[in-house]
């Protein structure tokens, strides 16, 4: 099912009304944090899959596809995590991309 394109801040909108639907919003960002590393670490095992494989003998071997999807659903839970962090310190994920772009143009900014 293919969903329309959302705006980052309407997205975090939704999902922190999700997450304290669930109970899940009122963990510290330290705790957060922790979520956010294992979904970097499940990141690093889609990336690994499709980058050399995976030769694990309990794991089934994955198309082309399903290597995709899986890189897409992770690379999504850890943007979720990294928006979860903004909702807690008040920070404007939309500013992020500006934030971003301004340190790397000052950083390496031509004289």
């Amino acid at each position: 099912m293919e969903m329309d394109y959302l705006k980052l801040s309407d997205h975090t909108n939704w999902l922190i009304d999700f997450y304290e639907q669930r109970n899940w919003y009122q963990y510290s960002p330290f705790i957060r944090l922790n979520f956010l590393t294992e979904e970097v670490g499940e990141l690093s095992r889609a990336i690994r899959a499709i980058e050399i494989g995976r030769d694990h003998p309990g794991e089934k071997v994955k198309s082309k596809p399903e290597l995709r999807d899986n890189l897409v659903e992770e690379l999504a839970d850890t943007m979720d995590q990294v928006l979860i962090l903004c909702g807690k310190f008040d920070v404007d994920p939309e500013k992020l991309m500006a934030a971003s772009e301004k340190k790397l143009r000052s950083r390496f900014q031509k004289d």
